[in-house]
């Protein structure tokens, strides 16, 4: 049990000889313009979308099969080997007459699935524009009501501001002192000046 391999071995062997590798040769293919590599190679990739396309129903209901990885490998081998040439074969055998005798029926159920893919993107296209319109003008109209309550609160600020600037620069500053000091000044010094003139006449 222990050289059992698992999921993760499995992905990894998969990923390398049955994607990379095929993935390798057809763009040497494609490079050398060689028909027969094409068709080879083309015919690897439609069996190999298969095989995965069964992969994922067959890896639920037999993942308990023995050695169920082991023979994943192996069948991706077969269909790689230029000797056992297992693509060619299952293409040839059952998938090519398979295509042909459904083939209108495929393209049809094809071009049904586009209208109905085409409408239902136009009508998710239409109400995601109807919803994102919806979205935008709400956000204006808060936008807008905060925005005017802002420059409310700033112009009652600033109006309440500028008065009390207005008041602060028109009223005077109090000038009883000065005057009284001025006038004290002024009255205290005439009679200096007598006293000391009439010393001054005295003492003369």
């Amino acid at each position: 049990s222990q050289d059992r391999q698992g999921p993760a071995e499995v992905l990894e062997h998969l990923l390398i000889f049955g994607t990379l590798y095929p993935a390798y040769y057809s763009y040497k293919a494609v490079k050398s313009k060689d028909i027969k590599e094409y068709v080879k190679w083309m015919m690897y990739w439609i069996i190999f979308a298969l095989f995965t396309t069964a992969e994922t129903f067959t890896d639920i209901f037999l993942c308990w099969f023995p050695f169920y990885y082991e023979l994943k490998i192996a069948f991706v081998a077969w269909l790689l080997s230029p000797y056992t040439k297992g693509s060619s074969l299952l293409y040839r055998k059952f998938v090519h007459p398979t295509l042909s005798s459904k083939e209108k029926e495929i393209d049809d159920c094809l071009v049904q699935a586009k209208d109905k893919s085409y409408d239902a993107l136009v009508h998710f296209g239409k109400r995601g524009l109807n919803v994102a319109a919806t979205a935008a003008v709400m956000a204006a109209s808060k936008g807008q009501g905060a925005l005017s309550e802002r420059l409310r609160s700033f112009s009652m600020q600033d109006l309440t501001t500028i008065r009390g600037e207005s008041s602060s620069t028109v009223t005077p500053p109090p000038l009883t002192p000065s005057i009284s000091m001025r006038t004290s000044s002024k009255q205290s010094q005439p009679k200096t000046s007598k006293s000391d003139s009439e010393s001054i006449g005295c003492s003369g």
